[in-house]
């Protein structure tokens, strides 16, 4: 299973550099790809540069457009299914920066100490 999400990860990533031209989409890294075990199901996990409303209308336009992504994923890898695309905001960075913030407080305070 880890060969076929990162081998979702990788066409879906390639394709959003290189094939989509959706203004809505702006800078996206796409983190990981969970595909379920029937291959029928994939959550593909994104990070969107910007604030709240950037993200979900990039998420919005992800969503439009999985069905383009769905097929080039069908063109590229030779699967049984091709899954369907379901896009989730991965909030692993979000909550790594809150936690180098935390850790800064702490310094502070222990340096003003």
């Amino acid at each position: 299973m880890r060969r076929v999400n990162e081998s979702v990860r990788s066409v879906v990533s390639d394709a959003l550099q290189t094939e989509f031209q959706d203004p809505r989409i702006g800078f996206v890294t796409v983190t990981s790809v969970d595909t379920s075990p029937d291959l029928r199901h994939a959550r593909v996990w994104v990070t969107v540069l910007g604030d709240e409303a950037q993200r979900a209308e990039t998420l919005e336009a992800l969503r439009a457009g999985h069905g383009r992504l769905q097929r080039m994923i069908g063109s590229q890898l030779k699967m049984k299914h091709t899954p369907e695309l379901d896009f989730r905001y991965d909030d692993s960075v979000d909550r790594g920066l809150r936690v180098d913030e935390i850790l800064d407080e702490i310094l502070d305070e222990e340096e003003s100490a």
